[in-house]
């Protein structure tokens, strides 16, 4: 059996002619009102820093700490994923889900950052001041408050679409 023989069987895959990604990037919702508040909340200034600031110091001591950790990184994991079914379109190819959820979703985040804020701050004393613990706490209490206006804001623009998605069916 020589080589040309067997490089003679051997076939090329061919190519599929029109092939459709099943993957949509869908790069205008970065554009957005909805899309730049996701990225706020994910990335840059807000949700990722309070967890940070807070996972870098000894908050397990604290339960009241340990909570405001718990809903930083619950509600930064479920901003996540809303970004990523944003980013890939899903809305448009799921229309039977009613997506009035993100508004559910941004407004229980909103609750939940609030009394995270609030017991950040209340955890703050005055017996850990000059110390690590207090500059990140007070630090990460400043973001879970931004945090909170982040999500109070997308709450706001999700009832905006949602009004308008209500009335545009009803015409």
């Amino acid at each position: 059996m020589d080589g040309a023989a067997v490089g003679s069987t051997w076939r090329s895959p061919v190519p599929p002619q029109n092939s459709i990604s099943t993957l949509a990037f869908n790069q205008p919702v970065i554009m957005t009102p909805k899309g730049l508040l996701l990225i706020a909340e994910i990335v840059s200034l807000f949700g990722l820093l309070v967890w940070i600031l807070i996972g870098g110091t000894d908050y397990f001591h604290l339960l009241a700490i340990c909570w405001v950790m718990f809903v930083a990184i619950l509600c930064w994991i479920v901003t996540l994923s809303l970004f990523i079914m944003y980013l890939t379109a899903v809305p448009a190819r799921a229309p039977h889900i009613p997506w009035t959820t993100s508004l559910c979703i941004n407004a229980s985040a909103t609750g939940l950052y609030l009394i995270a804020a609030v017991v950040n701050t209340a955890a703050v004393n005055e017996t850990t001041r000059g110390r690590h613990n207090f500059k990140c706490w007070s630090a990460s209490a400043c973001f879970a408050f931004l945090t909170t206006l982040s999500y109070a804001w997308q709450s706001s623009v999700s009832r905006q679409r949602s009004d308008a998605l209500d009335t545009e069916v009803s015409t």
